[in-house]
């Protein structure tokens, strides 16, 4: 059996408590991971603060060229990443490179940080003085990172911050952790100095240890709302900044002018792709007016379709669920939604799939005439269900929009130019797409929801990455001639 170790100071570094971790579509345990503690976690900001003492102070061409080689490691690696993901995970093997090309992006965001980090100069604001300022990395960060994306979340954070000359510690989730070590032997191979990224492995002790640990400046933390905001609680009042990603409950609009077939196509993948489990997952279908019957019937024909199987399967659509808790959960889910008067128009309970009858595998759902009083709407399912929510009017759309507490992504099927962007300037949500079901934005923007899908004030990635991971000096400066002897005031300065 296979134990997968913490990765601290360019070495994998053995734990005694061990917790299993399971192939999704057999059920059965693949490996053991190693669960670190407050002293795991000390060990790895040692290496990391000792680490950051040279990595803080090496150029931007060292920095870049490091992101430059763990590019391309990616490109050649990416078939054998996705695999790894997939095996953990459950999610198809194509979905998962998917993922890591989305990741890589980021790291090519990050290989421009020669123009990003240039700062600004403003000659003679006074007589003889002028202000320059740039950006210095904190120091130790660190990141904690669902299992949804054992890839692309975390490289959502780490090049970013690395980038910048930061050093960084990733706790991942235990159901999938062979990602993160993946990456991180990558790094080494990409000529990263030992210490600089490192990986503890563990659960809620492990993140209480990082959340509290002085030598740790920041944290990043991407997961649900409830933790969310716990992490960002209990970081900031230990004076750490955090970025803090929670849920989400994403809405897609389809009114009646929309071609309901190609909607339907991209609400089917956006609801049931990587089983529902991402947190840009479309939940819930808004039919309005003309739209809602024909819509319906379109949609359960494409959830019909899907072909759920194995991930490393060739031809799978969706793959199972990530563990037996979340399957029991979503179907019990389905079945409330029966009770409390939601139509199940497609019925993805009880499926089994041949010679894999342990995994954890349930059907598309597809349930219409869902109100939002339901806890099929109220709350964040995770898996594959797609619920449907009739109103007459795109305002009325909007208000159900708005009065939900999530705020991360929606999209809205149109051919209205009009109705686009009256919903897009009313909409309460951080990310929008316009037939476009989900809506992630590349690298160079940020990505973060509003409400309750955002906990604080900072997205991740992007402008808002290298803002959080750095802060700036400003620097004003007067070179006097020897021979000015210019009277230093009492009042306080001002220009002239």
């Amino acid at each position: 059996m296979n134990t997968i170790q913490h990765w601290i100071d360019g070495n994998t570094v053995p734990g005694t408590a061990t917790q299993p971790v399971f192939n999704p579509a057999t059920g059965q345990e693949r490996a053991k991971v190693v669960l670190g503690d407050a002293a795991t976690v000390d060990i790895a900001v040692r290496a990391a603060t000792k680490a950051f003492e040279t990595w803080s102070e090496s150029s931007l061409t060292q920095r870049t060229q490091v992101m430059f080689n763990l590019r391309q490691l990616l490109v050649e690696h990416e078939e054998e990443l996705g695999r790894i993901i997939s095996a953990e995970h459950g999610k198809t093997v194509d979905d998962a490179r998917g993922e890591i090309i989305r990741g890589r992006e980021v790291v090519e965001f990050a290989c421009g940080l020669g123009d990003i980090l240039k700062g600004s100069f403003s000659d003679q604001v006074s007589r003889g003085i002028d202000v320059h300022d740039f950006r210095q990395p904190l120091g130790v960060v660190a990141g904690i990172t669902p299992f949804n994306f054992p890839a692309m979340v975390p490289l959502w954070m780490h090049p970013i911050a690395i980038a910048t000359g930061n050093t960084f510690i990733l706790k991942p989730s235990e159901r999938d952790p062979s990602a993160a070590n993946f990456v991180a032997q990558l790094y080494q191979q990409a000529g990263l100095p030992d210490g600089v990224f490192n990986v503890v492995h563990g659960g809620k002790p492990t993140v209480d240890a990082i959340l509290t640990h002085p030598g740790v400046e920041a944290v990043s933390f991407v997961g649900s709302t409830p933790i969310a905001k716990y992490v960002h609680e209990k970081a900031t009042s230990e004076g750490k900044r955090v970025q803090a990603l929670g849920g989400a409950k994403n809405h897609a609009v389809v009114l009646p002018d929309a071609d309901l077939e190609f909607a339907a196509n991209h609400i089917t993948a956006g609801a049931y792709g990587s089983a529902g489990e991402r947190c840009m997952a479309l939940s819930v279908a808004i039919a309005v007016g003309d739209a809602a019957d024909n819509l319906v019937g379109v949609l359960e024909r494409k959830a019909r379709e899907v072909k759920v199987g194995p991930g490393d399967q060739p031809g799978t659509d969706m793959g199972p669920l990530v563990t037996k808790t979340a399957q029991e959960r979503v179907e019990n889910a389905v079945t409330t939604a029966h009770a409390q008067g939601a139509t199940v128009i497609v019925d993805g309970r009880g499926l089994k799939i041949d010679g894999h009858e342990n995994g954890f595998f349930t059907g598309p759902s597809l349930l219409d005439h869902v109100t939002t009083d339901m806890d099929a709407y109220q709350q964040e399912l995770f898996g594959p269900v797609l619920a449907i929510v009739r109103v007459d009017t795109l305002d009325e759309a909007i208000d159900v929009i708005n009065a939900n507490p999530y705020g991360n992504g929606t999209a809205l099927f149109t051919a209205s130019g009009e109705a686009a962007r009256r919903f897009q300037r009313r909409v309460n949500v951080g990310m929008i797409g316009v037939n476009v079901p989900v809506p992630v934005p590349m690298s160079y923007y940020s990505f973060g929801g509003w409400k309750d899908s955002l906990i604080g004030d900072s997205p991740i990635h992007g402008p808002e990455g290298i803002r959080f991971y750095t802060r700036p000096k400003v620097i004003t400066t007067r070179w006097p001639h020897t021979e000015q002897h210019t009277g230093a005031g009492f009042n306080f300065p001002t220009s002239n």
